[in-house]
């Protein structure tokens, strides 16, 4: 089963991290990263860019364009991470894996029901 390791921080916080606090933190992850990978149950994973240089496309229609996600939160998705693992458990494990580097954030795991395969990481059957 894929699963969605969303990324959530507060994006002012993270902002104001220094070039070296954000490169320490990135380079942790980046170790986690490694034996997920090389076990073969890490799939892509993403940093997004500011939340200010989002749009937003909704209404009816062909829709309208808007500067920036208007999500009344605290904290903002910042990146992700796609893995596969059997249970649950095993992707809460690698969050947690996530977790012990960046404290910070916070991490939501949500399982993926559709998924096209891409980059050779499997494809998934449609499970609940």
């Amino acid at each position: 089963m894929l699963y969605a390791i969303l990324a959530y921080h507060v994006e002012d916080e993270l902002l104001a991290w220094t070039p070296q606090q954000d490169a320490a933190v990135v380079a942790k992850v980046i170790e986690v990263q490694a034996p997920l990978r090389a076990s073969g149950h890490l799939g892509p994973a993403a940093r997004l860019e500011d939340t200010r240089k989002a749009r937003t496309l909704r209404g009816p229609g062909a829709g309208i364009v808007l500067d920036g996600p208007f999500a009344e939160t605290k904290e903002q998705l910042l990146g992700f991470h796609l893995v596969n693992y059997d249970t649950d458990d095993e992707a809460i494990a690698a969050a947690r894996k996530l977790r012990e580097v960046n404290p910070s954030a916070v991490y939501e795991i949500r399982p993926v029901k559709l998924y096209v395969p891409a980059d050779g990481f499997g494809a998934t059957t449609t499970k609940g």
